[in-house]
Parts: structure tokens; sequence; C-alpha cells
């Protein structure tokens, strides 16, 4: 089976593949401070009954890279792939920096070049709320960056002194009656604008339709505030395109070995 790795500042998202079907899914805290003796009494733990063959880590964590990458390989006795872009990344990334780019972000790219093959706008909900953009020739061109849904309560519970903190939830009505409902209003029905808006930006840039796919855990909340709906809403692309990944990069290490 393939273990895939989606390490983000919040969360690690693991998911376990049997071929092409995704047959387990976890969820971690993201914890710098736990030892890689920690994360690997978590995973013989939580693979105990699995038999894991390949393993390919994305992360966006510095401080973590090191840590789990030798937690899988003493767990599992495998050399894990890690994503960045210097391996096969199945699509052109054409940003101004290639270093830059996440590789939440990459996966993200891959994934829906492989599922849609056509001009894609994929909008992940994650800690930040993201933006990738993949043109019709498979290239990478860019994106977006903007502050995740559950980032915008924190911070306006921490840099006001009466704003309380609340946990993302429904936004019954625009004109909020009471603080909860006027910040709901502002960051729910807010990210739906943002996100319709930004959306034609992208695509008078583009120069035509693109697919809209969301992903990432709030992506069905924000679904019910747009002008526009999603075409997809596909909560495990990120892993998927992992999986893809690991797939295109072991077949090109076999064809190097062949030759």
């Amino acid at each position: 089976m393939l273990l895939t790795a989606d390490i983000g500042n919040t969360n690690i998202t693991l998911g376990l593949f049997d071929s092409e079907a995704l047959v387990e899914e976890f969820r971690l805290a993201s914890d710098k401070d736990l030892s890689q003796d920690e994360y690997e009494v978590l995973l013989k733990s939580l693979f105990k009954d699995f038999k894991i063959k390949g393993c390919i880590i994305g992360s966006v964590v510095e401080e973590l890279n090191d840590k789990f990458t030798n937690a899988v390989k003493n767990v599992f006795n495998i050399k894990p792939i890690f994503l960045t872009n210097k391996i096969n990344t199945g699509v052109k990334i054409k940003t101004d920096f290639p270093d830059e780019v996440g590789a939440d972000r990459i996966a993200n790219a891959a994934g829906a070049y492989i599922l849609y093959k056509k001009p894609t706008i994929v909008v992940d909900f994650g800690t930040a709320t993201t933006f990738d953009i993949i043109n019709s020739d498979g290239e990478f061109i860019g994106g977006i960056i903007a502050p995740g849904l559950k980032l915008q309560m924190n911070v306006l519970n921490k840099f006001t002194s009466k704003l309380p903190r609340i946990d993302v939830a429904i936004s019954s009505k625009a004109i909020g009656h009471n603080t909860v409902d006027a910040i709901l209003s502002g960051v729910i029905r807010g990210a739906g604008c943002m996100i319709d808006g930004l959306v034609k930006q992208c695509e008078k840039e583009l120069g035509q339709k693109a697919v809209l796919v969301a992903t990432g855990g709030y992506s069905g909340l924000i679904a019910n505030y747009l002008e526009r709906p999603f075409d997809y809403i596909n909560p495990t692309l990120t892993l998927e395109g992992l999986r893809h990944l690991y797939n295109l990069n072991v077949i090109s290490e076999l064809q190097e070995i062949a030759h």
C-alpha cells in the first residue's frame, strides 16, 4: 500500500491508497514539538495492520521535514519520495520563482491536471485559502494566497479587545444583527464573494473559462455562498495528487534503471 502525507501548517493529513482507491485517511496535528521518536510511535500505531510499500511526503513545514521523513524510513524500512519542484511534477511550473511553490500546491496542480485535463482553478481551504491556476498546456502558472477562514476568525479575536473567538459556521444572513453573525457574514460570505470575484479576474487573464475545483475542509460550506458553483468538490485532491506524483516518479526511476 502507498502512504501519502500532506504536512500542512495546521494538520498532517495521511492517506493510505490500495492501488487507486483511498482506503484510509488520518489527521494529526502539525506539532513541531513532537520528537522523531514520537512520530514513529504514532505511525506504528496508525498503520500496524497495513503493509506500507511506498510513501510520498509533501510538506510546507520545514521543522517537520527531517523528523517525519526519518520516522517513515525507520518504521516502514522504505525511502519516501519528498515532493519538491526538482522531481517530476507532472505539470510545468511556470511561476517566477518555482522554489517558492508549496508542495501542497504542486500536488493540487498535478492532481487537477490528471483528473480534469482542462484549464483549472483549484481553491484550497486550509490555513490559507489558496488558488492554484493550471492553463490548457498543463502549466502551473501561479495563483492567489489569502488568509484562511479560521485564521481570519482568530486574528479578529487576537487583535481586538471585544470581538470573541468563534468557530467557522453557517452565516444565516448578510446583515448580522449581533456580533457573532456579523463576523460570520464578513468571513464566510466574504470568502464567497472573494472567490466569485477572483475567479472572474483569473479567467479574464487566462482568456477562457476554467474548471473550478474546491478542496479542503471548508469547501462544502463556502459552496453555499457562491454565485457560480464549484464544478467539483474534491476533499482528497491533494492526496490524489500525491499518489499520482509517486507513481510518476517511480515509473521515471524504473525507466532510468532500464536504460
